[in-house]
């Protein structure tokens, strides 16, 4: 039989492997979850009725899967380009509407692309599925006479991955990335800083810094100094591997969620001005 001093003797491997069993078991429930923790689209549905912008319209989109999604689209004034919207990883096309009212006031067509998984549209989020929900809403913008060389991408945070992507593919007007990150292994390196080897786990990517070379459109992109969530190194990074004309505005006391109350509105807008009327 053992002595006492064995037995103390291993109970710090006994320990040591316990904890790395436990850590084990954690990393692969965080493998398997992750689209559960990065797409976060919950089960509420947006509510028309409930939308303080006049002029909205709920459209039906099919896409090549067969999802039939829904949207939100609001003509633009004559002559005024049309800003495509692709939100981030939580709720859905209904709790943007306030925040981008400026643009609708300003004369902008507004189309609010509802995703897959989100606000009650059948299917399940993936990154190759946003794309295509994305390039469904272009085309359907082009059968109602709104071409590509008329509209604006806007990304918000994980959406801004999305944005990117869209922007390569088609002749856009320009683009606004509000939040954005280089790609979101990066984001994960950095929020699970504690588990080796995290952004190397990630399935789904959304390689903007990639991808943004391949952009050719005015590009802007805002950033909140505090945000926690997405480090503003981040969007320095995506920034510097973009092409010219490229805008990078910081708001120093704004986080993730905030821009907008530190004046991103006018920033967006003066923005567009300013590369839309050449």
């Amino acid at each position: 039989m053992p002595d006492d001093h064995d037995t103390m003797t291993g109970l710090p491997w006994r320990i040591a492997a316990a904890a790395l069993a436990g850590y084990g078991i954690f990393t692969a429930g965080l493998f398997a979850m992750q689209r559960s923790l990065i797409y976060q689209s919950g089960s509420d549905q947006p509510d028309l009725e409930l939308v303080n912008v006049p002029g909205f319209e709920a459209v039906e989109l099919t896409t090549p899967d067969g999802l039939t999604l829904i949207s939100w689209y609001r003509p633009g004034e004559v002559g005024q380009a049309t800003v495509v919207v692709t939100h981030g990883n939580a709720g859905h096309i209904g709790h943007r509407v306030g925040k981008l009212g400026y643009l609708a006031r300003a004369g902008y067509g507004i189309f609010l692309v509802g995703y897959r998984g989100f606000g009650g549209n059948p299917g399940r989020p993936t990154e190759e599925g946003l794309y295509t929900d994305g390039r469904t809403a272009i085309e359907w913008l082009a059968r109602h006479g709104v071409s590509a060389d008329h509209l604006v991408l806007y990304g918000e945070s994980l959406g801004t991955g999305v944005a990117v992507q869209l922007a390569t593919e088609a002749p856009v007007a320009a683009v606004v990335l509000e939040a954005p990150y280089t790609s979101l292994a990066e984001v994960a390196g950095s929020y699970y800083w504690y588990v080796p080897f995290a952004s190397h786990m990630v399935l789904d990517r959304y390689d903007a810094r990639g991808a943004v070379g391949d952009v050719h459109a005015p590009i802007l992109m805002l950033h909140g100094s505090r945000d926690t969530i997405i480090p503003v190194r981040q969007a320095e990074r995506l920034h510097k591997a973009a092409n010219e004309p490229r805008q990078l505005w910081v708001a120093r006391e704004a986080g993730h969620n905030d821009l907008y109350d530190h004046g991103a509105a006018e920033v967006v807008l003066g923005f567009l001005e300013a590369h839309l009327g050449e």
